[in-house]
């Protein structure tokens, strides 16, 4: 009888389970990538901010899954997490709005 060998994916790396690492993780590397694609002194005008823009707002859609109903001190950890990414996430629209408007 052959062994049968299964090859199972990380925890971090399954969507179907919540995780608040992923979620975060996803968010501040796209806030890296939009430093590093804006220029950020210069702040160039380029339409590959939407990418990590996208990336921002699927990783707080992964961080609001692990809301909880009840209130405990996990569940304000999960609300300053959203803070966290909202804040992200408005950075990097400022450096895609921001040289348009100059």
């Amino acid at each position: 009888m052959p062994l049968r060998t299964t090859f199972r994916l990380p925890a971090l790396l399954q969507w179907r389970r919540r995780s608040l690492l992923r979620g975060t993780m996803l968010v501040l590397a796209s806030t890296a990538v939009a430093f590093r694609l804006s220029h950020f002194p210069e702040n160039r005008e380029t339409p590959w901010l939407l990418l990590p823009l996208m990336i921002a707002t699927l990783g707080t859609a992964d961080t609001v899954r692990c809301m909880q109903r009840s209130w405990n001190w996990y569940h304000g950890g999960v609300v300053l997490l959203i803070y966290m990414d909202l804040m992200a996430a408005c950075l990097i629209v400022f450096f895609l709005v921001y040289p348009i408007l100059l």
